[in-house]
């Protein structure tokens, strides 16, 4: 059975989602309802297996969450070019 549901959403974002789902040929709700619908799936994808190059690509290194990599190419470039 459907069910109306309303939601408050920032107007740019709408505007985009509009343009997204005519894009594809479906409707917005569709799209919402699809969404939904696998966040709060029961089925676990076990069958997905990580290719080996894919886990050779982790390093274990945590990155801050504040870290400026601008600013930290900025100081290389400078100590590069001395």
């Amino acid at each position: 059975m459907d069910a109306k549901l309303t939601l408050k959403l920032n107007q740019e974002i709408i505007e985009k989602a509009k343009h997204y789902a005519s894009g594809k040929r479906l409707s917005l709700s569709r799209i919402i309802e699809n969404y939904l619908n696998s966040l709060t799936s029961d089925q676990t994808n076990t069958d997905i297996q990580i290719s080996p190059f894919v886990k050779s690509l982790s390093s274990g290194i945590k990155i801050p969450t504040d870290y400026d990599y601008k600013k930290d190419r900025a100081d290389y470039l400078e100590q590069k070019h001395k």
